[in-house]
C-alpha cells in the first residue's frame, strides 16, 4: 500500500492541475508556476510507511472521481469506490483481475498500453448505465521507474455529463435566440425597404403596420427572455400577499370568453373550495393567462376550456383542461424546456418562441410549486399546478 500512495502523491496534483486548468489558466499566465516539493521521506528502515500513509489512502478511497492503479502486467493495482461506480465493478474484487475483465472497453485498454509505453492521455469517454448514457473525462498517466517503460499506469476518471449537457444547452440557446431574433428583424428590413422603394399612401398603409407587428412580437420575445433569465437564476421577485385564488382566475376567464366563444369553444371557471394562499398576483395572472390562451389556440370549435380551482390537503390545486389536439407521447417530458415547440409551424402562426411554458413552470418553481402535465394526442390535454397553501393564524379575542 505504501507503494501505492507514493505512486498517488505524484501523480494526483498532476491530474487535479489538469482538471482544473480550464478555470485557472488566465490566473496562471499572470503568476509563476510553484516550484513542485520535494519528494516524500523514504520508508523507515524496518519498512513502516509513513504516518501520511493511511490518511492518503483513506482520502483517494473518498474522492468523487474514480482512481484505478494498474500494474506492468495490465492487472488492478488499486480501485477505489468512485471507479468501481462508474465502470460498474466490485472495487474490492477487482483487485489482481487484469484491467480488460474490470473494463471491457477496447479503447480504454489501447490507452493504457500507450501509457505503459510512456504516453499520457486525457479524452472523454460515454458509457451506458441505468440512468442512461454519461460522458467521463478519462485521464491515464505512466508512472515511470527510471527504464523506457512505465513500471505503472494510474487512471483518473471524472464525470463531465453536466458540464457537457450545460454546453450543449448554451449552444442551442444561442442558436434559437439568433434563429428568433432574426426571423422579425429580416421581416421588418423587407418592409422598410419595401416603403422607402415605394413611398405611397397605399405601401405605407400595408407594411407599417405589420412592421409595428413584429416590433411588438421582437419586444414581448425580449421580455419572455429576461423573465426565463430571473426565473433561472433564482433572482424572480415575488411580491408576496394574502390572495384569494379564484378573485385572480375570475378575470383572466372573463377576458378569454370573447375569443373562445369566437371560436365556438365552452370556456368554464369551476371553483371548488375557498383556497387563500400567499402568492404573486401578477405573476399567478401570468399563468393563468400562458394556460389558457395555449388550451384555446389548440382546441377546435366544439371543444371544452376547463379552469378549476380547488384545495388538497396542504396545497392550492389548479388544473386547466382541454379538449384539444393534445401533446405527442414523445414531446411531453419537454415541453417545460426553453424554446422547446411541438409543432413549429403553428407555434410560427402565432409567434410564439416556445418560452411560454418554462416562464410558466419558473414562477411556479419561484412559489415552492409543482407544474405537470397530461395528455393523449387527439384526445385533450391537462395541467396541474400545485401551490402550498400559507396557514392563516387566528388570534382569539373574547
Amino acid at each position: 500500500m505504501s507503494a501505492l500512495v507514493t505512486s498517488l502523491v505524484w501523480a494526483l496534483p498532476a491530474v487535479m492541475v489538469g482538471i482544473a486548468a480550464g478555470a485557472l489558466a488566465e490566473r496562471m499566465r499572470r503568476k509563476p508556476v510553484p516550484a513542485l516539493p520535494a519528494p516524500p521521506p523514504a520508508p523507515a528502515p524496518n519498512g513502516a510507511a509513513p504516518a501520511t500513509d493511511g490518511a492518503f489512502a483513506r482520502m483517494v478511497r473518498a474522492l468523487p472521481i474514480g482512481v484505478i492503479l494498474i500494474d506492468r502486467n495490465r492487472r488492478v493495482e488499486f480501485a477505489n469506490p468512485a471507479a468501481g461506480s462508474i465502470f460498474g465493478f466490485d472495487a474490492a474484487r477487482a483487485v489482481d483481475a487484469h484491467v480488460i475483465e474490470a473494463i471491457p472497453n477496447v479503447e480504454l485498454e489501447r490507452r493504457i498500453n500507450e501509457a505503459m509505453e510512456g504516453e499520457a492521455s486525457v479524452a472523454p469517454i460515454t458509457l451506458g448505465g441505468p440512468q442512461g448514457q454519461r460522458i467521463y473525462r478519462v485521464s491515464v498517466y505512466p508512472l515511470g521507474d527510471g527504464s523506457d517503460q512505465s513500471s505503472s499506469v494510474v487512471l483518473f476518471a471524472d464525470d463531465q455529463t453536466a458540464l457537457v449537457r450545460l454546453d450543449r444547452a448554451r449552444k442551442e440557446f444561442l442558436s434559437n435566440v439568433s434563429h428568433e431574433l432574426r426571423t422579425p428583424l429580416s421581416s421588418i428590413k423587407l418592409m422598410l425597404e419595401t416603403v422607402l422603394e415605394a413611398p405611397d399612401e397605399e405601401a405605407r398603409d400595408l407594411f407599417l403596420p405589420q412592421a409595428l407587428s413584429q416590433v411588438d412580437r421582437l419586444a414581448a420575445l425580449v421580455g419572455q427572455l429576461l423573465e426565463q433569465a430571473r426565473a433561472e437564476s433564482g433572482q424572480l421577485k415575488l411580491a408576496l400577499r394574502e390572495i384569494d385564488l379564484e378573485e385572480v382566475a375570475h378575470p383572466i376567464v372573463s377576458s378569454f370568453e370573447p375569443q373562445a366563444s369566437n371560436k365556438g369553444i365552452a370556456l368554464e371557471l369551476i371553483a371548488g373550495r375557498p383556497v387563500q394562499l400567499e402568492a404573486d398576483p401578477d405573476r399567478l395572472s401570468q399563468i393563468f393567462v400562458n394556460l389558457i390562451d395555449n388550451a384555446i389556440r389548440h382546441t377546435n370549435a366544439g371543444g371544452r376550456v376547463k379552469v378549476e380551482l380547488d384545495a388538497r390537503g396542504s396545497d392550492a390545486v389548479v388544473r386547466i383542461r382541454d379538449t384539444g389536439e393534445g401533446i405527442p407521447y414523445r414531446d411531453l417530458p419537454h415541453i417545460f424546456e426553453r424554446f422547446y415547440v411541438v409543432d413549429r409551424s403553428r407555434t410560427r402562426e402565432s409567434g410564439g418562441a416556445g418560452l411560454g411554458l418554462a416562464i410558466v413552470k419558473g414562477i411556479v418553481d419561484a412559489h415552492g410549486g409543482a407544474i405537470s402535465a397530461e395528455s393523449m394526442l387527439g384526445r385533450g390535454t391537462t395541467f396541474t399546478i400545485r401551490l402550498p397553501i400559507m396557514r392563516i393564524k387566528r388570534d382569539d379575542r373574547s
